[in-house]
């Protein structure tokens, strides 16, 4: 319940409002690119709210002036998803996909007035939840992280595929530590177990790499992540938490996370409450096996003075490396490239020259090679 009254900002927003809505607009029209028009139809209408002072004003109360990489309206999104998960916003759950609703692109703001609804008669349990970072776990990203494990153990020639240790930075709840148990499916192509309950289908736009097709399973020994803020796969809040963040129009990134939180009910990948650079410092190369550190999409989160610390363990695990005890970096980061932002898998195998090996949705699906010509190659 709304219980003081706000000044009406219908007229002229002040500078931080006037931040927050440019932000929601921003990410509205990043969810529409992203194929999440319902997203995309919520966030355009609570940028309206915001201006408006009506209950998403109420709600972001506080987090006006919050930088872009806190992701304020992702976190809106995310509360009110809760809430429909929940069983506490039983007329919006009527539009939402995920829990069996409709949605119908073509009447955009049939959901809204039960969106505002629920935001202002949940108001304390929203506040709450935009505390909470935005942690996805997109297991998607497990495509890529696949396709560069086949790739370092083609390039070390080994009789049959070293043990794998895994090592992930800004793990979330460390679900893509599970990816050796994930199929890969694209046209004839597959990968991965046959009866894995998380399939990545439609994996690869196009052939997928030529090293690819005839790997041999992945053999993970040891499976470690790291993260701030982790999030616990097997309890309740954590698998709502989970869930809520995913878009609720996009069925299939929401089955292939409820397949996954099933993998992680029987396999555990813990997740240790540290920061990236503390991690490493314990991380070490080990005969006979291939040590790997990976992450996805996290760099932007680290501040600068720890990412520094962070390239000093890389060196030094890069260094450290030998053919029969070798060290693998993966990263599936954002470039700028010309004028274009991409989503690049690069990889460097102990201390060789970092390698481009394909490109890919944010949430890792569909995944391309890239053309000989292509400027991302470039050094």
């Amino acid at each position: 319940m709304i219980t003081t009254a706000r000044p009406s900002r219908t007229e002229t927003p002040g500078m931080p409002l006037a931040h927050a809505v440019a932000m929601f607009r921003h990410q509205a029209d990043s969810c529409a690119e992203l194929g999440s028009p319902l997203s995309a139809a919520l966030l355009h209408r609570a940028a309206e709210d915001l201006a408006a002072g009506g209950p998403c004003a109420e709600a972001i109360a506080g987090h006006e002036d919050a930088p872009g990489p806190d992701a304020v309206a992702l976190r809106l999104l995310g509360a009110v998803h809760a809430l429909v998960l929940s069983g506490l916003a039983p007329d919006l759950a009527a539009h939402y996909p995920s829990v069996g609703g409709h949605f119908d692109p073509a009447a955009p703001d049939a959901p809204w007035p039960a969106f505002r609804a629920a935001v202002a008669a949940h108001l304390p349990f929203v506040r709450e939840w935009l505390t909470r970072p935005p942690q996805t776990n997109e297991v998607g990203r497990a495509n890529l992280l696949l396709t560069g494990l086949a790739w370092a153990q083609r390039q070390l020639a080994a009789a049959s595929p070293l043990p794998v240790r895994l090592h992930e930075l800004g793990s979330s709840a460390g679900l893509n530590l599970l990816a050796d148990r994930f199929r890969c499916t694209s046209g004839s192509f597959s990968y991965g177990p046959p009866d894995s309950p998380v399939v990545l289908a439609d994996a690869w736009q196009g052939a997928p790499p030529a090293w690819l097709p005839d790997a041999p399973p992945q053999r993970v020994t040891e499976r470690r992540g790291c993260d701030p803020t982790p999030i616990d796969p097997r309890s309740a809040d954590g698998a709502l938490a989970l869930r809520s963040y995913v878009w609720a129009d996009q069925l299939p990134r929401v089955q292939r996370l409820n397949g996954a939180l099933a993998l992680a009910a029987e396999t555990p990948a813990p997740v240790e409450r540290l920061g990236a650079a503390a991690f490493l410092r314990d991380v070490r190369a080990a005969e006979g096996t291939l040590t790997v550190v990976w992450h996805s999409i996290m760099r932007q989160y680290v501040p600068a003075g720890e990412w520094r610390s962070v390239e000093g363990e890389l060196a030094r695990l890069a260094a450290a490396s030998s053919p029969t005890a070798p060290f693998l970096h993966l990263a599936f980061e954002p470039r700028r490239v010309g004028t274009a932002h991409r989503f690049l898998l690069t990889a460097r195998l102990g201390t060789g020259p970092q390698q481009t090996l394909a490109e890919a949705k944010p949430h890792g699906l569909p995944a391309r090679t890239l053309a000989q010509d292509d400027p991302a190659l470039l050094p």
